[in-house]
């Protein structure tokens, strides 16, 4: 049977959206491209269909989600705390520790085949911080990979290391969920309630932060564009926006 690389990625952009609807929509996606790829692996017939990738953004109200090996200790916040904050806790199946997502975030969730790309998980993550790298390049910001601690940082290596984007995935047959969270905007109170990512010794940043001003709407559109544009280069792809 003969095969081929789709590298199209078609682009949705969920808008707000709470956290277990946006999970849900993702396992969908994820399902329906490993049904497709068991589906051509038992043909008998050499007709292969090309399996789909897609590249969602979305941003979610305030919610803290905890990796399959994190450690709940890592939440600070008890329940009654989490209803003064209007904020949830939601256990996921992606690796990593604990998050925070919440307004004024850019959170993408490729969903891709990575037989489509390549099939390599550490790449696959390099590649992700990478997309942000060149992406907080073009304002400024020199991002920086940390040994042994997923995501994108900024001054690696010094007293005050903070990370700027936090990255968790999972696959399935060489299949991918979940992905990065860009904090823009986003109220970093809200990382107090917990430990990030279980790490103790760093703080988290934001655009909004590093760059002493708010972004418009406008100006988050573009940055939208600016990942896309960044993630169509590293990956090699090419996008699509889906009506």
């Amino acid at each position: 049977m003969t095969t081929t690389q789709n590298k199209t990625l078609l682009f949705r952009d969920l808008g707000l959206m709470d956290y277990m609807p946006a999970f849900e929509y993702q396992q969908k996606l994820m399902q329906e491209i490993i049904d497709l790829k068991l589906n051509n692996r038992d043909r008998t017939d050499g007709i292969y269909e090309e399996t789909p990738n897609y590249l969602l953004f979305v941003e979610h109200p305030h919610v803290y989600t905890l990796g399959k090996s994190g450690d709940e200790q890592n939440m600070l916040a008890n329940e009654q705390k989490l209803k003064d904050i209007n904020a949830t806790f939601v256990k996921t199946n992606r690796g990593g520790d604990i998050t925070y997502h919440g307004f004024g975030q850019i959170v993408g969730y490729p969903v891709l085949d990575l037989d489509n790309f390549k099939s390599d998980i550490h790449l696959y993550m390099r590649n992700l911080e990478e997309v942000i790298i060149r992406t907080i390049a073009e304002y400024g910001l020199q991002g920086e990979r940390s040994e042994g601690e997923t995501g994108v940082w900024l001054d690696v290596g010094k007293p005050y290391a903070r990370k700027i984007c936090a990255m968790g995935v999972k696959t399935s047959k060489w299949v991918t969920m979940h992905g990065f969270a860009l904090n823009v905007n986003t109220d970093l109170r809200y990382f107090e309630y917990i430990i990030p990512c279980g790490i103790r010794d760093k703080s988290v940043t934001s655009l909004k932060r590093e760059l002493e001003r708010e972004f418009t709407s406008e100006e988050t559109e573009e940055l939208k564009l600016t990942i896309q544009k960044h993630f169509t280069e590293v990956f090699e792809a090419t996008i699509e926006k889906e009506q």
